[in-house]
């Protein structure tokens, strides 16, 4: 594609790509947009990517669905902040010929490193003995030993095969379940692939990590966590949806989990009254187990690549097939 490309940002918030020096790379090929703000409605996305040829779509609140498509006739191409492409409608996005490109791999250590950090954090209850003493409270609560336990992880993508070798590393016996297990996939990882109603039964800790889609959406739900062991640990790094968020807050309210930590929910911001808050033994964070320094400009940096090699007419990634 020649120069005079249309780039558009349509929502940068909270803030990913604004004033990154990557941008300067695409400025060199064509006019960027940055909207620093969220579009208040389908009507404002459409024009602010009206005439665009190419969307960077840093934040994934921001969805793209076959109406959009239809909207938008001169868009070609979407890159992505992410791995997840669950904000994009793929089937409509190829049968319109739109080159889709994310960004597998690249932010794996900085979320396992951060839901690793989630695990200890439940473990030694971090935020109870934090509230408690600021509080005027001196509470000798009983924590929980992580080495030698054992750690099942659901889906063993690149983040989750991040998560397994930490997990190696301080001495937690590893064990693992994904859609497609082969011998040398666990050898690879250092884990044993088990069932996934084995896995819930067995671990101490529970991590989640598979991409959001018909198969993994609802996947631990009410059942599930029934047959997890008393006082274990659920980690969410995957999906909102990947849980049934209400028989997990029912869990906990009834003391059947130890505790949890969650990066990701349904509903994104949180809302203020969303039940998970009135739990205790949980610490949360925003969605932002990417967000280091480290990890944003090396996300920043991989969209703005796509876009370049799609502009040169070799794209090198392309979900949308």
């Amino acid at each position: 594609m020649s120069n005079g490309v249309k780039i558009v940002v349509p929502g940068d918030d909270p803030p990913q790509i604004q004033g990154s020096a990557q941008l300067d790379r695409l400025r060199e090929r064509g006019e960027v947009v940055v909207y620093t703000d969220r579009p208040k409605s389908v009507e404002e996305k459409h024009e602010r990517v009206r005439g665009a040829n190419v969307v960077l779509n840093s934040r994934s609140i921001v969805t793209w669905r076959e109406s959009d498509f239809a909207a938008c006739p001169e868009l070609a191409m979407i890159a992505t902040c992410s791995v997840g492409t669950d904000a994009i409608d793929l089937v409509a996005a190829k049968q319109r010929g739109i080159v889709v490109s994310n960004q597998p791999g690249v932010n794996a250590p900085f979320v396992a490193e951060h839901m690793f950090g989630l695990m200890f954090a439940v473990a030694k209850q971090a935020y109870v003995q934090t509230a408690a003493l600021k509080s005027g409270r001196w509470l000798l609560p009983v924590n929980m030993m992580l080495q030698g336990k054992r750690l099942g992880i659901v889906g063993t993508g690149a983040i989750g095969a991040e998560m397994a070798r930490l997990g190696n590393a301080v001495g937690m016996e590893v064990v693992a379940w994904t859609y497609n297990p082969t011998p040398e996939r666990a050898a690879a990882l250092g884990v044993r692939f088990v069932e996934l109603d084995e896995l819930l039964a067995t671990s101490d800790v529970v991590s989640l990590h598979v991409r959001l889609t018909d198969d993994s959406r609802g996947l631990v739900g009410a059942e599930q966590i029934a047959r997890m062991k008393p006082n274990a640990v659920l980690l969410n790094g995957a999906r909102g949806d990947v849980v049934d968020n209400d028989a997990l807050v029912a869990a906990l309210e009834r003391g059947h989990l130890f505790g949890a930590g969650l990066d990701v929910f349904p509903q994104e911001p949180l809302p203020a009254d969303h039940p998970i808050l009135r739990c205790e033994r949980v610490v949360l964070t925003p969605h932002a187990a990417d967000q280091t320094p480290e990890a944003v400009e090396a996300i920043n940096k991989g969209a703005v690549d796509n876009i370049l090699a799609f502009l040169d007419g070799k794209p090198r990634v392309n979900v949308a097939v």
